[in-house]
């Protein structure tokens, strides 16, 4: 077991204390508002031209735009396990070895979810008496996600529910809203208010795939803004909201739909804006905004595969999700806390949505574990100082690190869009942007001399520094003994994502691979 230490004195914050109560210190309440698949470019600051973002917009005003933060792997599951745990998925174990490189899905025939010997952000934070909840999608655990029964009640695994791991209240889906299904070999994915399943997406939560309506974003905003009413002036409370509007299939409410210029999607990003808005307006209307800190992200880059109608914008970089080019890790990220953050700041501090796990154990007074590797760090000082940290940028894609980012510059030692079989069928990470040598096809090397990029000058990964340029030898000359400490240091965890292989299931069952008449399979392919 980890030793969890309070740290009193600096670390903790004047708070807000209810009306005729005399001031006394209180550790800061914690928003983390995680997007699914909104791209860097899906937001008026940072470039998008219809400026459809009133309130991000807003909030990056009033609060730290970072220009430069990345998530910790280009798709959902694995990244939001890194950020609830402050580790790269090959330690947290949510990668897979089925394949080289490649990205593990959920739901599908998996294996296992999050391991108890992990410590996950939210029971950490109930050691300084927070309160926490979770709104939308979570993958700290895998009830029917995995393994799908017939029965409309069964198939819930109580050692990955998050109720397990330090939320106390939990209203969402193990997932993102696939489907409809039939219910009969495979049933819609269910959603949970705590432990009780309340129903299932487009049955009892209707999801119209030909309009696009859905009154799932106003749901979600209604479970934050009573979450935050209820403990405003009670003890400390950390609110996860992960909202998957923006995962295809997109949907908005009837309010919001055909009222973009960006289509569909457009809608989607519209409601969540708004939605924001007003849970921001809620914590000023309480008088909690300078006792609240805020920070707003997203869990990979836009799915381009899904775009223009289905899928966002990450421009100006290269590709999108799936992929560890920019456009696959590079997040649109903003900072909000009146009061400690002063308005308009821009920080080109590296972050990392691992930084998360780590910075809000600082705001609660908390150190982390100390019995292991943990690769966020504490943004605070950038936050609140305005300092620089020197840190690298890893790029994971399942079992393998591909590029790493030092500075400016960004180093791949592996590139790999998508195979050519799936290419062949339509299937493109990179529609419109094929970059000769860089966007391959196959899995390309290039450990020995890797493809180079100066990220100041060409964000969009189109022009390879020279091998022979004394540029590109001072810029290895750093780079190398990083990574090489990296791979010398990195212990990976035993992986939780591999693919149960139904040709062998009986014979060769892999640990919670369970088969019976009760079980069936689901495809991962079919849920890309």
């Amino acid at each position: 077991m980890a030793t969890v230490v309070m740290v009193f004195g600096a670390s903790l914050f004047l708070g807000w204390a209810s009306p005729g109560a005399e001031a006394a210190p209180q550790t800061p309440n914690i928003v983390l508002l995680l997007m699914d698949d909104m791209g860097w470019g899906d937001l008026g600051v940072n470039g998008e031209p219809s400026r459809e973002t009133p309130n991000l917009d807003r909030m990056a005003a009033e609060g730290m735009l970072f220009p430069d933060f990345y998530t910790a792997n280009p798709l959902c599951s694995p990244s939001r396990a890194a950020l609830l745990t402050g580790r790269l998925p090959i330690r947290n174990g949510f990668y897979t070895t089925n394949g080289h490189a490649r990205n593990a899905y959920t739901p599908q025939e998996v294996v296992g979810g999050i391991q108890d010997s992990e410590f996950l952000l939210p029971e950490l934070l109930k050691k300084a008496g927070y309160v926490n909840k979770i709104v939308g999608k979570c993958i700290c655990e895998v009830p029917e996600m995995a393994w799908v029964p017939v029965s409309r009640h069964m198939g819930h695994r109580p050692q990955f529910h998050p109720l397990k791991h330090g939320f106390d209240e939990w209203f969402g889906s193990p997932n993102c809203h696939f489907g409809p299904y039939d219910n009969k070999a495979r049933p819609n994915i269910p959603v949970y208010r705590n432990w009780e399943m309340v129903g299932r997406f487009y049955e009892d939560f209707p999801i119209n795939l030909k309009t696009g309506e859905a009154n799932l974003t106003q749901i979600y905003l209604k479970e934050a803004m009573d979450f935050i009413k209820q403990q405003a002036y009670k003890q400390p409370f950390f609110l996860y909201w992960a909202v998957d509007a923006t995962h295809a299939p997109v949907y908005a409410s009837k309010a919001f739909l055909g009222t973009s210029q960006r289509g569909r999607y457009g809608d989607a990003v519209r409601e969540i804006d708004d939605s924001i808005g007003k849970i921001l307006k809620l914590l000023q209307d309480l008088g909690i905004q300078e006792n609240t800190f805020v920070f707003f992200t997203s869990d990979n880059g836009a799915a381009l595969i899904s775009a223009p109608s289905q899928g966002g914008s990450n421009a100006p970089f290269l590709c999108g999700k799936e992929t560890t080019f920019e456009g696959g890790m590079r997040e649109p990220a903003i900072a909000w806390w009146p009061g400690h953050i002063s308005a308009g700041q821009v920080s080109h501090q590296l972050g990392n949505v691992m930084d998360l796990f780590t910075t809000s154990l600082s705001l609660a007074g908390l150190q982390p574990p100390g019995d292991r590797e943990i690769d966020g760090i504490d943004l605070l000082p950038a936050i609140t100082q305005g300092k620089l940290i020197d840190r690298p940028i890893f790029y994971y894609r399942g079992n393998e690190m591909m590029a790493i980012r030092v500075g400016l510059y960004k180093a791949h030692y592996w590139t790999w869009s998508n195979s050519w079989e799936e290419f062949s069928e339509g299937v493109d990470f990179c529609p419109g942007q094929n970059v000769s040598g860089v966007t391959t096809h196959n899995q390309e090397k290039h450990t020995e001399l890797p493809l180079l990029f100066h990220l100041g000058r060409d964000p969009g990964e189109k022009y390879p520094i020279s091998v022979s340029s004394p540029e590109y030898q001072a810029a290895l000359h750093r780079i190398s003994p990083i990574v090489e400490e990296h791979e010398k240091t990195m212990i990976p965890a035993a992986p939780q994502l591999n693919v149960c292989n139904p040709a062998v299931m009986v014979l060769a069952a892999p640990p919670n691979c369970l088969l019976n008449d009760k079980f069936y399979f689901l495809s991962s392919r079919s849920l890309m």
